[in-house]
């Protein structure tokens, strides 16, 4: 297992986009992964494809330390799952507070199986990009649960891996903000355009902040954030 190395969780949408060039920014060995598990928007998968490709061609030093890419089938946590990310059903909140979306063990289960391939492969950074500050109120976004889950993956493979969450308290705005400064404005174009952050895989509709829907709450925030960045950058531009 080398230190320099990293595995990035990587969906194919804003935030992973953004943690795999965080990561490759740091690590000289970076492999992503992704899941299948049956999920209303999967035309992220194809997402993934093209914002590689498209990061490749656009930024050949980061290309030289992009290594291998896998997609897991996860199907089963789909068929165990009665969530509006997984079945027809209208986005809303449930009794417990929590909106429909979240998608129970979703991370969890993820970052276990990120780690067992991370063991194999001896990378020793696993990347993710849950976030406590600008999410909604999902459990394995937070950020006791994934120090308590690294404990668990160290002890369970008797590994040193290290969880790493760059966008853990950071907003939307921050992640574009980041985004910007990690690659420019061609990261940032190259993140709208190539990368998808809708819960429903609206590909169809073309904002001035990427593919999406522009209903859901995936989509509102991705905006929202988008415009404050803009917003942002526009006033430290004529000060």
């Amino acid at each position: 297992m080398t230190d320099s190395s990293a595995l990035v969780l990587f969906s194919g949408g804003q935030d992973s986009a953004t943690c795999l060039v965080w990561a490759l920014n740091r690590f000289d060995r970076v492999e992503t992964i992704g899941f299948d598990y049956g999920q209303r928007h999967r035309a992220e998968l194809d997402a993934r494809i093209e914002f590689r490709a498209g990061l490749a061609k656009a930024f050949p030093g980061w290309a030289a330390r992009l290594g291998d890419d896998r997609v897991l089938n996860l199907a089963v946590l789909g068929e165990i799952s009665d969530t509006a990310l997984t079945r027809e059903v209208e986005i809303a909140t449930m009794s417990s507070g929590l909106p429909n979306t979240f998608v129970p063990g979703r991370n969890i289960l993820f970052l276990t199986f990120a780690a067992a391939v991370a063991y194999r492969r001896g990378l020793k950074h696993v990347v993710t990009g849950v976030c406590e500050t600008d999410f909604s109120g999902y459990p394995d976004c937070r950020d006791d649960t994934i120090k308590a889950l690294q404990v668990a993956l160290n002890l369970g493979m008797e590994s040193r891996f290290v969880l790493e969450t760059p966008l853990m308290w950071i907003n939307k705005a921050e992640t574009w903000s980041l985004a910007d400064k990690l690659g420019g404005a061609p990261l940032v174009e190259l993140i709208r355009d190539g990368t998808l952050t809708c819960y429903n895989g609206d590909v169809e509709h073309i904002n001035e902040w990427g593919r999406g829907c522009g209903e859901c709450p995936a989509c509102d925030l991705r905006a929202r954030g988008y415009e404050k960045f803009r917003t942002a950058a526009l006033e430290n531009a004529i000060a």
